[in-house]
């Protein structure tokens, strides 16, 4: 089908120059602000992120990169990558792509050299309408080796995390949403067609099941047969657009890493390629995308032979790892404690929540202070997969988390110290944050509790006085002590003896040492007194003395 939407216009928003060069000095019509050398090629080498802080443009995020081989930190390699196997089309599961190191055979035409993104979170306005707060668009290019020929060309936008195995394969899973864009620009760029599809799983075959099904797996969202931003008057309308470069000779930003086939630092006529996609016009503003990939093409066919690639990440969406322990306090041994593990993505309205697993780890015991925990600790639960957290469930607003295990159970008591969580993300729809540790809200303390009883003891003696019978001469001589337990001091409950203690001033006392401490206890003292003097005095024996023990060792307060 052919788009028309004559308020959705890309090229003129006013904020990146769609006009056949990436030189921001050379202004189009109408002009803008943005180009390529401006958002991406200054800040840094091939694999750069563009929008850092140093970037004043405006860009919310964007890619310069070239075909490295893997290595981003490497000069632009020809052939580096290509694509390989009949597996590697469009239409195919990611699993069913390979690639290899590209060791000639491809078409000069069809070499890749770099590719660029950028993506813009626009104010709506009347050449950038949208039905939510923003108007989100992104703008991409490529350049290739060669001018001898024309080069139809797609830049995917995947919305998950895309790489490549060592073994030859890709890495990542396609999502509902990705973005695909075919271009032809032929006839030296005279003739332009630009068809935009999303994956979409429910389609089985072209016109299957429905009629935007163009493919397996793709849903053809647009298309024109009149798609050179160079044709459009200004706000006419452009859902999307592309444009090659006119004439040779076009300053290349990134010229020490560039140089076609005939030896040019410059673009010779059809080298340079760039288009912009209003995301807004197709309701897909809120989407986030992770990865794009640039590919040359044998025809605009669905079912093209694949040929050159330039893969790179995309990071307009970032997704952020923060934890909570579920106390940061003190507790006791045994008293469980967990970790939890959020991720948020932000960068745009709606984004898919972040999916994966997550490890988490502990630090310590440290005796004085919260230990640090940037490396190292022991397992507290690894491969714990991300959930929605959202209530009520929202799979597109871009949270997700997961928990540990339980520490300090109360079969497993932690020993006295302080401790700290950390956690690491494994993600397989986004780039995975760093590990992440936080002294403020992942750590805790054990510290052991104690109680003081009390248990009353008695130690019992006894006193024994002796007078005689004027009742106030005192008695001289000795005095034996017998301890019973019982409360008539028979033979029986006999206990221990104290004595023979020699009388002072009439007076003796036992010295016992042994103490009782169960309430109700019965005992009793009897005495016996041998006189010093026999033939003066006559011994005698006391009664029976009894005492019951009474403790209550628990008083309420």
């Amino acid at each position: 089908m052919v788009f028309s939407a004559p308020t959705y216009a890309v090229h003129d928003t006013g904020r990146f120059q769609l006009d056949g060069d990436a030189s921001s000095s050379t202004l189009g019509t109408p002009p803008a602000v943005d180009d390529w050398d401006k958002v991406c090629h200054q800040y840094g080498p091939p694999g750069t992120a563009c929008g850092s802080a140093s970037d004043t443009t405006g860009s919310t995020a964007g890619l310069w990169t070239c075909d490295t081989s893997r290595n981003t930190a490497a000069s632009c390699t020809l052939n580096a990558t290509v694509f390989t196997g009949g597996g590697s089309k469009d239409p195919q599961l990611l699993s069913s792509w390979n690639w290899k190191d590209g060791a000639g055979g491809l078409p000069a035409k069809d070499n890749l050299v770099h590719a660029f993104a950028v993506r813009y979170s626009l104010t709506p306005s009347a050449t950038c309408p949208s039905l939510s707060s923003t108007c989100e668009v992104i703008y991409f290019g490529l350049d290739r080796y060669d001018n001898s020929g024309d080069a139809q060309n797609g830049f995917w936008f995947f919305k998950g995390k895309v790489g490549l195995n060592a073994d030859g394969s890709f890495s990542g899973s396609h999502q509902n949403g990705d973005v695909l864009v075919v271009s032809d620009f032929s006839i030296g760029g005279t003739n332009s067609i630009i068809t935009v599809y999303t994956w979409d799983d429910s389609c089985t075959a072209t016109n299957k099941p429905a009629g935007y099904c163009a493919d397996a797996n793709l849903h053809t969202q647009a298309s024109s047969t009149a798609a050179n931003c160079a044709s459009p008057t200004p706000n006419t309308g452009d859902p999307f657009c592309g444009i090659v470069n006119a004439n040779d000779g076009t300053t290349v930003p990134w010229s020490s890493d560039y140089t076609d086939k005939s030896g040019n630092n410059s673009y010779l006529k059809g080298e340079f390629y760039e288009a912009g996609i209003n995301l807004s016009s197709f309701g897909l503003g809120g989407e986030c995308f992770s990865s794009i990939g640039a590919e040359s093409r044998s025809s605009t066919s669905t079912t093209a032979t694949l040929k050159d690639f330039v893969l790179g990440t995309f990071s307009q969406c970032a997704p952020s790892l923060t934890t909570q322990a579920s106390t940061n306090g003190t507790v006791t041994p045994g008293t469980a404690v967990h970790d939890t593990a959020t991720i948020t993505v932000t960068g745009a309205a709606t984004p898919d929540d972040a999916t994966g697993t997550v490890d988490f780890y502990l630090c310590g015991p440290s005796a004085t202070a919260n230990p640090d925990c940037s490396t190292d600790g022991t397992s507290a639960g690894s491969g714990k997969t991300l959930v929605d957290t959202s209530n009520p469930a929202n799979p597109k607003d871009g949270k997700s988390g997961a928990n540990s295990d339980d520490v300090n159970t109360s079969a497993s008591k932690l020993a006295p110290g302080y401790y700290c969580f950390a956690a690491v993300a494994h993600l397989t729809n986004y780039d995975s944050p760093g590990r992440f540790t936080d002294s403020s809200n992942e750590c805790f303390r054990v510290k052991d509790t104690s109680t003081t009883t009390t248990a009353q003891n008695w130690l019992p003696n006894d006193t024994a006085t002796v007078k005689l019978s004027d009742g106030t001469t005192n008695g001289t001589g000795t005095v034996t002590f017998s301890l019973y337990e019982n409360g008539s001091c028979d033979a029986i409950g006999l206990k221990t003896t104290f004595g023979p203690i020699t009388l002072v001033n009439g007076m003796a006392s036992t010295n016992n040492t042994s103490t009782y401490v169960t309430p109700g206890k019965t005992i009793s003292w009897r005495v016996t007194f041998t006189p010093s003097d026999p033939n003066a005095v006559g011994g005698s024996t006391s009664h029976c003395e009894m005492s019951v023990l009474t403790i209550n060792d628990d008083t309420g307060s």
